[in-house]
């Protein structure tokens, strides 16, 4: 009863990062059990926590190679974790609740509209079981498809087996891959058929749930979308195409490469290449794209589509002197400020993040451990090489920022405090800016 008590009692951001907490550790257990472990495997606590922790965090930053460290039961427990990361520990939690024909309660709403970002709690119920709907949907079509390239080089139960994870993987945004010596899709970076099946996977998940149920319900009309469903799709189209033929001038790589890398860099993980050998030009290009990533309410990190937006808007309405507006919508007033806050934080964990890896890895380049720090925070999963040679106290830093990015900055800030808000007010004052 007291524990039921102090759970009713703690802010929705307490109760999801607790949630999410809990299922790390829980994960990080199984991983560590002989039947998840390949014969002969030992396999540290530090890196059994960071994988779950990867995994929960649907990033795919890994310190030892799936396929060659876990059974196929170590491999469905991950495959498990990154599905309850990529839904969110609290919309699985409602889901299940509904499942048994049970009510959810005004406190589980709260809980799944703080974690989805969603302005209201109605509708909520329905909403959960489109998730869930949608989800399954997209998965099973791209098992199937995805099979259809495996069962090429694999038996039918292997492929299958990698089919399965890979579709999740790629929905909920994560870069694990079960193919072994940490190839990633390198093996398969010319294959356009698998190339396209994972970019849209990836688009799908990272797009939002929203906005998949905006385009369902308005039967694809444009006209008809919400403001957040343009701003969403059109952003994300722009990122892609940007990034695609950035990197198509930075590096020398095939234009179907430059395209995948495009896409999965905004907090899939997915590599079709050595990311080591791209410039550093190149690598400030994927940073950038994993820095913003996908959009609210998905499967996927980084700052969101609708944050950069705003931020250029308002930026693009100062140098013009006219009113922030969009697709014929006029902006909220409070979205400059919550975009202000959440880019200035996410820089804050990055720029802490770099400085202290430095410090703890001050063998390693600046540009890799920069590229891995925003790849943890993106929850993206890319990386130069360095993740598998990093200390414990690197792998302790990485998970943090990890567990920040998959709850966002404004989560974390707001854990340690939770009232009602300001009983007294003050007059305005005067300051310069500028």
């Amino acid at each position: 009863m007291k524990f039921k008590k102090l759970i009713k009692s703690q802010s929705p951001a307490r109760i999801i990062a607790f949630g999410f907490a809990i299922t790390i550790i829980l994960g990080s257990l199984i991983l560590m059990l002989p039947i998840s472990l390949n014969d002969g495997v030992h396999l540290k606590y530090i890196d059994s926590l960071y994988t779950a922790t990867s995994a929960v965090c649907v990033t795919g930053l890994i310190t030892v190679d799936p396929a060659n460290t876990f059974t196929p039961f170590g491999r469905f427990v991950l495959a498990v974790l990154i599905q309850i990361g990529g839904l969110g520990v609290t919309s699985l939690g409602a889901g299940i609740i509904i499942a048994m024909g049970k009510k959810v309660n005004f406190k589980s709403r709260s809980l799944v509209k703080e974690a989805l970002n969603l302005n209201s709690g109605k509708g909520i119920v329905k909403f959960i079981k489109e998730i869930f709907l949608a989800t399954l949907s997209f998965e099973l079509i791209g098992t199937v498809l995805s099979f259809i390239t495996f069962s090429k080089d694999f038996s039918f139960l292997k492929a299958l087996g990698i089919s399965a994870f890979h579709s999740i993987a790629a929905f909920n945004n994560s870069g694990f891959d079960i193919l072994g010596n940490f190839q990633s899709l390198t093996a398969y970076k010319d294959n356009v058929y698998l190339n396209v099946v994972t970019c849209l996977l990836i688009f799908l998940g990272g797009i939002g749930f929203f906005v998949i149920k905006d385009v369902k319900t308005n039967k694809f009309k444009w006209k008809s979308l919400s403001m957040h469903s343009k701003v969403a799709i059109w952003v994300s189209v722009i990122l892609i195409v940007f990034g695609t033929v950035m990197l198509k001038l930075t590096e020398k790589i095939t234009w179907l490469g430059a395209l995948f890398n495009s896409v999965s860099a905004r907090t899939a993980g997915f590599s079709t290449f050595d990311l080591s050998k791209f410039s550093n030009a190149g690598l400030i290009i994927m940073m950038v794209l994993m820095f913003i990533g996908a959009s609210p309410g998905s499967t996927a990190g980084g700052i969101k589509t609708t944050t950069i937006f705003v931020l250029f808007k308002v930026i693009i309405s100062a140098a013009t002197n006219k009113s922030e507006k969009a697709f014929k919508y006029a902006i909220p007033k409070n979205a400059f400020r919550k975009a202000a806050v959440i880019t200035v934080l996410a820089i804050s964990v990055v720029l802490t993040g770099t400085f202290l890896m430095s410090i703890f890895e001050p063998q390693l380049e600046l540009r890799d451990i920069a590229f891995e720090i925003v790849s943890a925070y993106g929850t993206v999963g890319l990386t130069t090489g360095i993740t598998t040679s990093l200390s414990t106290a690197s792998k302790i830093l990485s998970m943090i920022i990890m567990f920040i990015g998959r709850l966002g900055p404004m989560t974390i800030v707001t854990l340690w405090y939770f009232s009602r808000g300001e009983r007294v007010t003050y007059p305005e004052g005067n300051i310069l800016i500028g």
